[in-house]
């Protein structure tokens, strides 16, 4: 297990050292959890049972509005926290967390989630400082849907695309690929479909992205 939460750790608190100690008390309060594509973690409106760290394959998180629309707010890529606000405040989570592909995650529930703040030196300073840094990203997020153009925020939307597992290695002339819908773009955007649609041509016809079946190339 240590293999496999040691590089999220490093990943999302870079940081924090955990001593051998530390590891010998952590590990036997964590549980991992083995989830098939389709299968809900967390549902919209539950009790979140402890801090989680996605080990490998991905989770959707999105919400569902009492007429049933679905929306995608972002995909979380491995190497990554989340579920920390419900979890910490005890309050019902805001969102459903959905595995879109065979996915492995780690729970740090109510116990492991005490040792870490109160023996593992370092440790609430980071994770408080890694959320800051997210909770900043979604106030720029919210700034630029109301404030900005459609396009300065569509290029927000694809430079958060470039920061998950969702972009690809660089081709031979830089570009990278990166594994999106028109849907997701219009949801991260907060742009209609429509209008995402038309920017992706105009950013095409001036040579600064390629769409492509799947998602888009995105220029160095």
């Amino acid at each position: 297990m240590r293999d496999e939460i040691e590089p999220l750790l490093a990943a999302t608190l870079p940081e924090l050292r955990l001593a051998e100690p530390h590891w010998h008390g952590l590990l036997p309060l964590c549980r991992l959890h083995k989830l098939t594509r389709g299968s809900v973690l967390l549902a919209q409106g539950q009790p979140t049972p402890a801090l989680f760290g996605l080990l490998a394959g991905e989770i959707a998180i999105r919400f569902t509005t009492v007429d049933g629309d679905v929306s995608v707010i972002e995909h979380v890529p491995p190497g990554r926290l989340f579920g920390l606000s419900s979890f910490a405040s005890g309050r019902p989570s805001t969102f459903e967390a959905l595995a879109t592909r065979p996915t492995r995650v780690v729970a740090f529930g109510p116990a492991a989630y005490a040792y870490l703040m109160d023996e593992v030196p370092g440790f609430a300073r980071a994770l408080m400082r890694e959320f800051a840094q997210r909770h900043d990203g979604a106030l720029r997020m919210l700034e630029a849907s109301r404030h900005r153009s459609a396009m300065e925020r569509l290029s927000l939307a694809l430079d958060q695309l470039l920061r998950t597992e969702r972009a690809g290695e660089t081709d031979a002339q830089g570009w990278r690929f990166v594994r999106t819908t028109q849907a997701e773009l219009a949801t991260l955007a907060n742009l209609s479909r429509q209008t995402v649609n038309g920017l992706v041509g105009e950013l095409a016809a001036q040579q600064r992205l390629r769409a492509s079946y799947g998602g888009l190339w995105i220029p160095p």
